[in-house]
């Protein structure tokens, strides 16, 4: 057991195990976004630094068919911050939520020796999407195109540029996927720490293994926060929800079924390994 999954097992909570903890149709998640752990602030810009750490939160609510409401911010800010950074910082937030519908209705600021974040997003759900629900022969799915952060931050990291409109800065979420789809979906996350290491937190829960239809190369299978979508499904809802992710024009990879054998995680944790 890695040391995130030891700690998370010492709260012996039912609502600790989703992407967000659901009480009586609302679901509360939170994330953090901290300053030389998910992002340096040479590589991006105050606007997108405050517009990622917003939108990677609101991705947990999506990913449980949830309608995010209201967010809770708490950022700790550098001494030497200006004004006009602190304006960028908060434009990305407005521009966000507002994208999305939310209110941002208080939290808390405070000085650091870095740009520290954490976001709390309160959503609500008729029909909520959990990581539980799995049976033997169920197919499984991602959206997207996957391999594409771990490759733009390989660029950063090397001292290279990015383009404004990539993966790595600029995220689209699955919500009109999820929300055509979530009829026929029996389970659903996702994927931030990378595939394969969101596949073991299923099997996992599911207590089930996976047989892939192709080998997956840990370029794909490793690449951390992508903020696509990993679900399962009956395998006689394939055609509705192939369907589904037409109309929503949403690229979909069916890559294995779930199976009665042993599942091994290829990637190293992201959380205690930067």
């Amino acid at each position: 057991m890695n040391l995130e999954n030891y700690f998370i097992s010492l709260f012996d909570n039912p609502h600790v195990g989703d992407d967000g903890a659901l009480i009586s149709g609302t679901v509360y998640s939170k994330d953090a976004f901290f300053e030389d752990v998910h992002f340096k602030r040479e590589w991006m810009s105050y606007y997108q630094i405050a517009s990622k750490a917003m939108v990677v939160n609101i991705s947990d609510a999506i990913a449980m068919n949830a309608k995010p409401k209201y967010a809770l911010l708490c950022v700790a800010m550098p001494k030497d911050i200006t004004k006009i950074q602190m304006r960028e910082l908060a434009c990305g937030f407005i521009d966000m939520t507002k994208k999305y519908g939310i209110e941002i209705i208080g939290g808390d600021t405070i000085s650091n020796t870095k740009l520290d974040i954490t976001v709390t997003i309160i959503s609500q759900t008729k029909k909520p999407l959990l990581r539980s629900g799995i049976r033997e022969g169920y197919m499984l799915a991602y959206t997207g195109k996957l391999g594409e952060s771990r490759k733009e931050l390989q660029k950063l990291r090397n001292l290279g540029k990015i383009h404004t409109r990539s993966k790595f800065v600029n995220i689209k979420l699955r919500g009109d996927f999820i929300t055509r789809s979530s009829r026929f979906l029996s389970s659903g996350m996702d994927i931030s720490d990378g595939l394969f290491s969101d596949l073991g937190k299923l099997c996992s829960v599911n207590k089930i293994g996976i047989k892939f239809n192709n080998k997956i190369s840990k370029n794909i299978g490793c690449s951390g926060e992508e903020y696509e979508m990993l679900v399962a499904f009956d395998k006689r809802a394939k055609k509705t929800i192939l369907r589904r992710a037409a109309q929503s024009r949403t690229p979909l990879t069916i890559f294995g079924t779930c199976a009665r054998v042993k599942y091994k995680n290829r990637c190293k944790p992201h959380h205690f390994n930067r």
